[in-house]
C-alpha cells in the first residue's frame, strides 16, 4: 500500500488550534540541565547540544549525500526530502535515537511522539532565504507543544546561512503573517513583518553533529546561502502524545518514548529501505 503524501505547506485555515507557549516545569531533568530548560522557557531555544561525534556525523553526511543524489535524479530538489522517517530506515533511527529523545523528553514529558523529519539543504549560492516565521503556524496540530531538533549535517555558520532565532519571541503567541512575495525567494510561504520587534536576533551557529532545540512558536529564519559551501540540516519534530493532529498527520507519528494511551498516533514501523 502506498503511503499517504503530506503537503509540506498544508492549508490549515479551517483548523481550530490552541497556539500559545506553556513554560516547561521540570526540576530534575535527565539529559538537559535546569539552566538549559530555563533558557528554553525564557529565550525559546537551546543551543548547541552535541549529539553525534565526528565519526558518526561523517557517516551520516555520506548517507545524506547519497540520498540527495537519488532525490535529485528522481526530479526532487534539496528541500523536498520530507517525512523521511516514513521511507528511510536510517532517518527513522535518527528520529528515535535515545540521545535526542532523552533531551526532548526533558522538555515534553515521558510520553513523546516523533512526527516529522525534513532535510533543509541550502546548496552553495542557491539564493533562497527563509523568512521570519513560526513553525506552529503551518501545522494541523493542537495544542502547540512541538519542539524542533535541528541537526547540523554540515557545519552551519553566518557565511553559509545558518538558522537565526528571535530570542524570546515565542512568548507572544501566534503572530500575524502575510503571504511571501516572489521577490523574497522564500523557501516557505509565510512572512512575519517587522519581526525583530519581538526579539533579539541570534545566529544559530552549529558544528556538524550538534543540534539546536527550539519551540514551535519561536520566530526564526535564515538568509540566502551566498557562499561556496553547502548548509544541510535535518529537522526532527517531537510532541507530547496528547497533542492532536488533523489531516491524517497522526499517521506520521512514531512513539519514541513512553505511551500513547489513546493510540492517536500511527506509530509506523521502521522502513526497510535505508
Amino acid at each position: 500500500m502506498a503511503r499517504q503524501k503530506f503537503d509540506i505547506l498544508p492549508d490549515v485555515s479551517a483548523e481550530e488550534r490552541d497556539l500559545r507557549f506553556v513554560p516547561i516545569k521540570n526540576t530534575s531533568p535527565t539529559s538537559l540541565t535546569p539552566e538549559q530548560i530555563g533558557h528554553y522557557n525564557e529565550q525559546g531555544y537551546i543551543a548547541p547540544v552535541r549529539i553525534f561525534n565526528e565519526t558518526e556525523i561523517t557517516e551520516l553526511r555520506a548517507y545524506f549525500d547519497d540520498l540527495l543524489t537519488r532525490t535529485l535524479a528522481a526530479g526532487g530538489n534539496s528541500y523536498s526530502i520530507s517525512s523521511a522517517h516514513l521511507e528511510h530506515g536510517r532517518v527513522h533511527d535518527i528520529l528515535s535515537d535515545p540521545r535526542i529523545v532523552t533531551a526532548v523528553s526533558d522538555l515534553l514529558g515521558e510520553d513523546v511522539v516523533g512526527w516529522g523529519s525534513h532535510f533543509f539543504c541550502k546548496m552553495p549560492g542557491d539564493g533562497k532565504a527563509v523568512a521570519w516565521h513560526q513553525d506552529a503556524s503551518y501545522w494541523p496540530l493542537t495544542p502547540s507543544r512541538t519542539v524542533t531538533v535541528w541537526l547540523a549535517i554540515d557545519d552551519a555558520d553566518t557565511e553559509n546561512a545558518c538558522m537565526r532565532f528571535l530570542a524570546g519571541s515565542h512568548k507572544y503567541g501566534h503572530l500575524t503573517w502575510r503571504e511571501s512575495t516572489p521577490e523574497e525567494h522564500n523557501v516557505l510561504n509565510q512572512t512575519v513583518e517587522n519581526a525583530e520587534q519581538y526579539g533579539e536576533p541570534v545566529d544559530d551557529c552549529l558544528n556538524a553533529g550538534e543540534v539546536s532545540i527550539h519551540s514551535d512558536l519561536l520566530l526564526h529564519g535564515s538568509n540566502a546561502n551566498g557562499s561556496d559551501r553547502r548548509r544541510c540540516g535535518l529537522t526532527l519534530r517531537y510532541a507530547p502524545t496528547f497533542v492532536r493532529a488533523g489531516q491524517g498527520w497522526n499517521s506520521k507519528g512514531v512513539l519514541v518514548n513512553g505511551k500513547d494511551p489513546d493510540e492517536h498516533w500511527g506509530n509506523p514501523n521502521r522502513p526497510s529501505q535505508e
